[in-house]
């Protein structure tokens, strides 16, 4: 497969000189001294390693990518994760090292957080499901409290019309593609903007009208681990990782990647959720109608995402389907099948 050349790997990509030495001398300048042993864990976007340490502790380093957030964008995280944590929130925060969270070494901004087990939630379970809505909605209040500055929102721009012209401009669709992909894609953006609806009239509520408010902005059972519960002890449930895709946004963001199945299932589980959100803060219905229009939105910046990371070599690697007309087809497909989705009744609870 041949990509565009807008799409080729550099000779030499920044995380390339992040060296099992460079993590250890890393952690060396916190105050953190490894015993040589080193775990890569599943993340494109950074690069982030479990270390065991010299006193037998573990612990997570996290190299931020170089370009992506300011130091800014960084610090806003790691203070709506140390508000988490003082409201006894199972979100891992950073560590305090030095008397900072932020960190750089040999051109590399990184973080250091304890590291915690756990496996992803049985999201087939109820009562799991009303624990997580509990502590999103306690994760939510927090948030409600004070909005990000430097962090961009979560809207129809950002994770639409400029991914929409980026992928255009940068002619990343292969030609025999492009027409269709983008006809689609135009329809679907009209309808989240509320140019068009199921009846040709302007939609009722659109991501303009929801609340914005700091969200964990990537709430997938993969952010979530679960630790098995002992009552006795008052320990195990859920607790929340990677806030790195944290931004403004409305309240529904955080629960709709957590339900999947037909519709009825989906209805079930998001009843569930709701049911334990609703203990500790109210939900605003109106929302729901959010949740074809944000999975949409994710579509499309996920195209532009990889094609804006494809200079990094591990993106080759672990995506090497991305680019070909066949997988411009299928987004085509999928936008399609959105575009009737949007056009349905919302999910009720």
């Amino acid at each position: 497969m041949t990509l565009p050349s807008s799409l080729g790997a550099s000779s030499v990509h920044p995380y390339e000189q992040l060296t099992p030495d460079v993590v250890l001398d890393a952690l060396a300048c916190v105050g953190l001294y490894g015993d040589g042993r080193l775990t890569a864990l599943g993340s494109y976007e950074n690069r982030v390693y479990q270390a065991h340490l010299e006193d037998g502790e573990r612990v997570v380093a996290k190299f931020y990518r170089p370009g992506r957030w300011s130091r800014a964008q960084l610090e806003e995280e790691h203070g709506f994760a140390a508000e988490l944590a003082a409201a006894e929130i199972p979100a891992v925060a950073p560590l305090v090292l030095q008397g900072a969270t932020l960190h750089e070494h040999a051109g590399f901004t990184f973080s250091v957080s304890p590291w915690r087990g756990g496996r992803q939630p049985e999201l087939d379970d109820f009562e799991v499901l009303e624990w997580i809505g509990r502590y999103l909605a306690r994760i939510h209040t927090v948030g409600a409290a004070r909005p990000f500055v430097t962090r961009p929102p979560l809207d129809l721009q950002c994770f639409g019309h400029d991914c929409f012209d980026w992928l255009l401009a940068g002619q990343i669709i292969p030609l025999e593609a492009q027409s269709a992909w983008r006809t689609a894609c135009e329809q679907a953006l009209a309808l989240i903007g509320g140019r068009a609806s199921s009846k040709g009239e302007p939609a009722l509520f659109g991501l303009e009208d929801a609340d914005s408010i700091r969200l964990h902005g990537d709430c997938h059972p993969g952010n979530i681990l679960w630790t098995p519960v002992d009552e006795d002890r008052g320990t195990g449930g859920p607790h929340f990782v990677d806030l790195d895709d944290a931004r403004m946004g409305p309240a529904v963001q955080d629960l709709w990647m957590l339900l999947s199945g037909d519709r009825r299932q989906r209805t079930q589980q998001l009843g569930a959720l709701l049911d334990g959100y609703e203990q500790f803060r109210p939900f605003d219905r109106r929302e729901l109608v959010l949740i074809e229009p944000l999975r949409t939105l994710r579509l499309i910046h996920y195209s532009a995402w990889l094609a804006r990371r494809w200079e990094d070599p591990i993106f080759a690697i672990n995506f090497p389907w991305f680019g070909s007309p066949d997988y411009w087809r299928g987004q085509t497909d999928m936008l399609h099948e959105q575009i009737e989705a949007m056009q349905e009744a919302p999910l009720s609870a």
